[in-house]
């Protein structure tokens, strides 16, 4: 078995992190793991270990602030270097004093990390909040209290992380790794359109079948919130409630994919409408087909700024709730406004022929 870094910047004064102690006993207890607190010693640990598969589970405790100062410390570094994490699988829990700020500085974490090479399993995150709140279904689908089922959550993500190992494609070696691109921009003016097509070309080149499906036409209803058993009734049949292009199309062609590649513009800081519709239209599938072996990309263009807005909305929504797997550095990133700008990038069609060339490794399984 894999030892476990287990990466947990001092926080102060350290008699806030008891809960967090105990829920780390109970996650790691037969597992062989080390603790590292200082960022020096994580950082020579990287610079001996290059290249080796290490398994890292953050852990972060939070004030009621939502501030860990060491924690900036430590982003920084993964910021400003990116191939410390280069050949790493990860797993985070971050425990709060209060209700708010444990989710978004987990998904900056998971976003610094993943930029630096870091691999995430589906499902990668665990978080308490002061009061244990959001562990109310858990506890009672285990029949047991909030700090049990949390305690039992964490385990479940270490050993989420101690299995994941480079994808394998559904229905074995005997066919091509296949991808499914989902968009709603109009090819001939979107800049994010045609970067994937330069990347695209190295991705077929690469003998990875592509199905691109686009969702400009608007047809694609938004989640209403069924209950939860209508969703489940559905889900079972491999159908939703509202039908359409989502269950006509999406469904079947996400159910035979290896890996689901978005195209996200930036619309007003967020991903667009048809897009996050199809992210809320899962939830049916999803019930029925875990997407713990598909890989998640992302092509995300902003006209001024904010692509790492839309890069963590995608890692929350689709690896830590929906359980896609996050290989390495999966999305790229771009700032084009005006029609073909993109393409006038210095340096862009190689950086997108790289993209494209790791996309096909990762659905080989070739990269982590």
């Amino acid at each position: 078995m894999d030892e476990i870094l287990v990466l947990r910047p001092e926080y102060s004064p350290v008699t806030r992190e008891t809960r967090l102690s105990r829920v780390l006993d109970y996650a790691l207890a037969g597992r062989p793991h080390r603790v590292i607190s200082r960022l020096e010693d994580f950082q020579e640990i990287c610079e001996s270990q290059a290249g080796e598969i290490r398994r890292l589970l953050f852990c972060i405790h939070l004030g009621s602030s939502g501030i860990n100062i060491e924690l900036f410390r430590w982003l920084k570094a993964m910021r400003l270097n990116p191939n410390l994490l280069t050949g790493c699988a990860g797993a985070v829990i971050v425990d709060g004093d209060g209700e708010l700020y444990t989710k978004s500085v987990g998904r900056q974490l998971v976003m610094a990390a993943n930029a630096c090479g870091c691999a995430f399993p589906g499902r990668p995150y665990v978080e308490g909040t002061g009061s244990l709140a959001n562990f109310n279904i858990q506890a009672r689908n285990r029949s047991t209290d909030l700090l049990t089922a949390y305690c039992a959550e964490a385990r479940d993500a270490v050993d989420r992380l101690l299995a994941l190992a480079p994808a394998e494609r559904r229905g074995g070696s005997s066919r091509p790794p296949r991808l499914l691109m989902v968009h709603s921009s109009r090819p001939k003016t979107s800049n994010t359109y045609q970067l994937w097509s330069l990347a695209k070309e190295e991705i077929l080149r690469a003998g990875v079948e592509v199905q691109e499906i686009s969702l400009r036409n608007g047809e694609v209803q938004d989640c209403r919130g069924c209950p939860y058993k209508t969703c489940l009734h559905f889900g079972e049949t491999g159908s939703c409630f509202y039908g359409g292009p989502m269950v006509d199309e999406v469904y079947p062609a996400l159910r035979e994919s290896d890996g689901l590649l978005m195209l996200c513009p930036n619309y007003n800081d967020a991903v667009d409408a048809n897009l996050t519709a199809v992210i809320n239209r899962l939830t049916a599938l999803y019930r029925q087909v875990p997407f713990y072996d598909k890989s998640l990309f992302s092509i995300i263009v902003s006209g001024y700024s904010g692509s790492d807005i839309i890069g963590g909305q995608l890692v929350g929504a689709l690896n830590m709730n929906k359980a896609f797997r996050l290989p390495s550095r999966y999305c790229t990133m771009a700032t084009a406004n005006d029609p073909g700008s993109a393409m006038k990038i210095p340096g862009i069609e190689a950086r997108m022929v790289a993209y494209g060339r790791h996309v096909a490794a990762v659905l080989k399984g070739e990269e982590l």
